[in-house]
């Protein structure tokens, strides 16, 4: 009986890893559209926390929707080397 339950236990917590690590690869891939994300998505990105986060959207509903993902440089606080950082994770269309 002892056997049974830690192999139970062990196939649990397995899956429980198996489950949180596809979670996190796909958050790594998805990309996020820095025209409608919120602060909350926006802090999925490299370098970006809640203050940067809520910096990025009230630049945005003040001038308008990014043209391009480089445009996020245009923002105060976000540099070249945040950009770089996350250039593959950013998208300003509907795709």
């Amino acid at each position: 009986m002892r056997k049974g339950k830690v192999f139970f236990q062990m196939i649990l917590v397995l899956v429980a890893i198996c489950l949180n690590l596809s979670g996190l690869l796909a958050d790594d891939n998805a990309k996020i559209n820095i025209n409608t994300a919120s602060a909350e998505e926006l802090v999925q990105l490299k370098g970006i926390g809640p203050k940067k986060a809520a910096t990025i959207v009230n630049f945005r509903e003040t001038n308008g929707p990014f043209r391009l993902p480089a445009d996020l440089i245009k923002v105060p606080g976000i540099g070249p080397k945040t950009y770089e950082a996350n250039k593959n994770r950013i998208r300003v269309n509907p795709k």
